[in-house]
């Protein structure tokens, strides 16, 4: 059994964007559960109680919750629409929605589970102990009795909600990293193809610091690393030291707002040129 658990990790740890390693997982966990089977009804019964909590509380949730895991995310990635990645993002934060919803309805097992609580075990994990006093998966009344237990299937959907928890987190992860990336290689080009800032970088800081002065860009609540950040990205840049740029403009002995008052003058000597036309 550890064997097989240590083969069905590494397969999650594998590219579960991959429909062959999906499927390669699936089949594992579904052979070991029915090997599992096989080899409950080879023997007499367990040798104590104990030993069948412990079979039912957690080697069958073990597999069965992969079994969920593999062919939910086998669904979510049959499903997720052809889109942009914005409506990509929508759809994996809309199943995170029923995910938790799913949750909220049980949350009473959740809240046992989680805190590692044992008092109902004898009840919740052993078979023929169903007690309509208690929440029941109405599922197990479908299931072999001699292989399920009140709460056996509960605690693997527990369990196939910490994996499709954490997949999903990642998949938006890739989404959004993916999205800043696609903005950055789909804007520059339309804007900046074949330009590029060709006057001194402390002449680019110069222009930051007077737009954020000025409260040009969002009435001047931009921050100033944002927009060294940004303009760093337009013109392929490094501006990692703006900061130490804007000191070293602030102690020009003259000329402070050199080029600043550059441009005003280019500007001013093309207005004349074009009003003398």
């Amino acid at each position: 059994m550890n064997v097989t658990k240590k083969q069905i990790i590494k397969i999650e740890e594998s590219n579960l964007r991959n429909l062959s390693v999906l499927n390669d997982g699936l089949n594992l966990s579904v052979q070991t559960l029915n090997k599992l089977r096989k080899n409950l009804r080879t023997k007499d019964n367990f040798f104590t109680q104990e030993e069948e909590i412990s079979f039912f509380k957690y080697d069958k949730p073990f597999i069965n919750g992969r079994i969920k895991f593999f062919s939910k995310v086998r669904r979510f990635i049959a499903e997720k629409p052809n889109a942009s990645i914005t409506k990509q993002i929508k759809y994996v934060h809309s199943t995170i929605d029923k995910l938790e919803k799913h949750k909220m309805r049980n949350l009473e097992f959740f809240q046992y589970t989680r805190q590692c609580n044992n008092t109902l075990d004898h009840i919740y994990f052993v078979r023929g102990k169903d007690n309509l006093d208690f929440p029941v998966d109405t599922s197990h009344y479908f299931t072999d009795p001699e292989f399920s237990t009140s709460h056996d299937n509960l605690a693997a959907q527990v369990i196939g909600y910490d994996l499709l928890s954490n997949y999903y987190d990642l998949e938006l992860e890739y989404l959004n990293k993916k999205k800043e990336n696609v903005i950055i290689e789909e804007v520059s080009p339309a804007i900046l193809n074949g330009l590029s800032w060709t006057a001194s970088k402390t002449d680019l800081v110069e222009i930051i610091y007077a737009l954020h002065s000025a409260g040009a860009i969002r009435n001047g609540q931009a921050e100033l690393s944002k927009m060294a950040e940004v303009c760093a990205t337009l013109f392929d840049l490094n501006l990692n030291n703006f900061y130490k740029t804007y000191a070293e403009i602030k102690n020009r002995e003259k000329d402070t707002t050199k080029f600043l008052d550059h441009l005003k003058r280019s500007l001013e000597k093309r207005i004349d040129l074009d009003n003398a036309k």
